[in-house]
């Protein structure tokens, strides 16, 4: 049973989605919360939204069950008298979400260790009171104050609506082949999601729309076979990411426990900043003496050139630790670098 609007301020929004808008605001039990205010969409007739108004109120029950360090906390749903919208009260995480700093550029490979460590804990804690998260993606894994990632938005996509909602939310890459072929989920397409949400993080989104990888093609097979690679990411994040999006879900991490054991030989990866720049791409890693600069830059058309310098951090000498010999195209290029970056590990 729903409760009614009472003890709830509801203030400033801080944010929008396929489901409603979120806002900022104040619980008389909890103090500052999120408060996500679902209502009739244009279009949507009124038994069609009775319906869904029912499902969403049904579903708050199994939602506040999920009580977990990495998963939002759900306190309750709350239901106006008019029945015209409904508010679902979250705690509330002041860091926001990872869609900005997925926007922002590529993040460092121990920022996204910890970060998919936490997402992980936060699937077990779902896949093992039976629950399904369906929707993981940057928008969705949301920062605490004290700096942990938690799961959010999950239970509001249902399999009814998957197809249709990820086309429409440009995230149709983010459903696994079997998705597209029967439109069932289940804890293994959540690992694809994860897989593909991961990929993004170490990437960007300049980079990921640059990209050639097949994105609405992920039903015809080979998607994580025709994925483009920044050349820092190493073969460990290579070969996690690509078992993720295994075609074949039975040869996918067999849950999120297994992800996490996977997940721990990742944590001694070395750490590199990489930036873009209008036409150039420029990473740095730094120690206690030494900043290490690998930049790579159009040279001739449709031909580039790179060059690996360490700097000193004070006084001394600027040494060359690699460069291109020649322009070659960027395919080639990359692959040079990668040899580097695997060489400076």
């Amino acid at each position: 049973m729903a409760e009614f609007i009472a003890n709830l301020d509801v203030g400033v929004k801080v944010g929008n989605g396929h489901f409603g808008d979120v806002h900022i605001g104040t619980d008389a039990v909890h103090g500052e919360v999120a408060v996500k205010i679902l209502r009739q969409k244009l279009g949507e007739t009124t038994p069609a939204w009775d319906a869904r108004r029912a499902g969403l109120l049904e579903e708050a029950a199994s939602l506040k069950k999920a009580s977990h360090k990495h998963v939002v906390q759900v306190h309750h749903i709350l239901e106006t008298q008019a029945k015209d919208a409904i508010h679902l009260v979250m705690e509330y995480c002041h860091g926001g979400s990872l869609q900005k700093p997925y926007e922002a550029g590529p993040m460092s490979s121990s920022e996204v260790h910890k970060i998919a460590t936490d997402v992980a804990h936060g699937l077990c804690a779902l896949h093992d009171r039976g629950m399904i998260h369906r929707d993981i993606k940057p928008g969705n894994i949301l920062i605490h104050r004290k700096g942990h990632a938690k799961l959010g938005d999950f239970g509001l996509v249902t399999d009814d609506i998957i197809l249709g909602y990820a086309a429409g939310a440009g995230y149709s890459d983010h459903l696994a082949p079997e998705v597209w072929h029967n439109g069932q989920t289940s804890k293994k397409t959540d690992i694809w999601a994860t897989g593909i949400t991961l990929y993004r993080l170490l990437h960007g989104d300049a980079w990921y729309k640059l990209s050639p990888a097949p994105r609405h093609t992920v039903r015809d097979g080979g998607f994580a076979d025709a994925l483009s690679w920044l050349p820092h990411v190493s073969s460990k994040w290579r070969r996690l990411i690509r078992s993720m999006l295994n075609d074949n879900s039975s040869l996918r991490p067999a849950d999120s426990h297994k992800l996490l054991n996977v997940l721990a030989d990742l944590s001694t990866d070395v750490d590199w900043d990489c930036a873009f720049g209008p036409k150039n791409l420029v990473w740095t890693r730094t120690t206690a003496k030494r900043t290490i600069r690998v930049e790579m830059k159009p040279d001739i058309p449709n031909k580039y050139v790179w060059e690996a310098v360490s700097l000193p951090v004070g006084a001394g000498r600027k040494l060359t630790l690699g460069r291109s010999t020649k322009p070659v195209g960027q395919a080639a290029a990359l692959k040079e670098l990668r040899a580097f970056f695997d060489k400076a590990r």
